[in-house]
């Protein structure tokens, strides 16, 4: 093997990967327009929050519509126009994934042992994508231990799957409703975990709590860029 020294300086600036999970509601679709220049992958019917603004979309209903896309994505210079890439949601992308697996066995433990693993190619199929802005939004699990404590972290269907999908990431951020010193609701973005929510933050850029912002959150990774 050839030996190629790389350097850390400025790792991630080509693009950051970020997975935002949340209770229905919270508003994980809504924030897909404070991304730059986005385009968005959905698997389910839930852009209504955006129909104030005009933001591309691609509806997959099969993984053979993903990996079109995918190859789109990688490929076509009219995709070049996006700089940021939205799955909304991959807990739907899985569950459309599953659905296929289970149609086509009758065991359904090899139908969900089979989707983790089509997933898990996909997932880092995307995250790895160079020089693109990547988001994944998803679901919310509540778990609880053998001593009854409870953890919220991002679902997918399958538990196994559940459990990986931190591991994947370097930004894990849970959008939650939180209240301002006058009592009044708003959302914002968890950082780090309080050991009740799940989340993290490998770049050590961001605060315990960001504004539901992913453009600045985005600029602030990237030192301000």
């Amino acid at each position: 093997m050839a030996i190629t020294l790389q350097s850390t300086r400025g790792f991630g600036q080509s693009g950051v990967k970020l997975l935002v999970y949340g209770q229905a509601g919270a508003g994980k679709t809504t924030l897909i327009k404070t991304l730059p220049d986005p385009i968005i992958i959905s698997a389910e019917s839930g852009l209504l929050s955006l129909s104030g603004v005009d933001i591309p979309y691609i509806t997959v209903a099969s993984l053979d519509d993903l990996r079109e896309v995918m190859t789109w994505i990688m490929s076509s210079a009219e995709a070049q126009n996006f700089r940021s890439i939205a799955l909304d949601s991959i807990s739907e992308i899985a569950d459309v994934v599953l659905a296929e697996e289970k149609a086509a066995s009758k065991d359904g433990r090899a139908a969900y042992g089979t989707m983790g693993d089509k997933m898990r190619k996909i997932i880092r199929a995307f995250r790895d994508l160079p020089d693109r802005n990547v988001y994944f939004s998803a679901k919310m699990d509540k778990m609880q231990d053998d001593q009854g404590l409870i953890m919220y972290s991002p679902a997918m269907p399958g538990k196994t799957l559940t459990q990986d999908m931190p591991f994947f990431f370097d930004e894990v951020l849970a959008l939650r409703i939180v209240k301002d010193k006058d009592g009044a609701s708003r959302r914002a973005l968890m950082c780090q975990s309080d050991g009740l929510w799940s989340a993290k933050d490998r770049s050590g850029k961001l605060s315990v709590w960001e504004e539901a912002d992913l453009g600045a959150i985005i600029s602030k990774i990237n030192g301000g860029k």
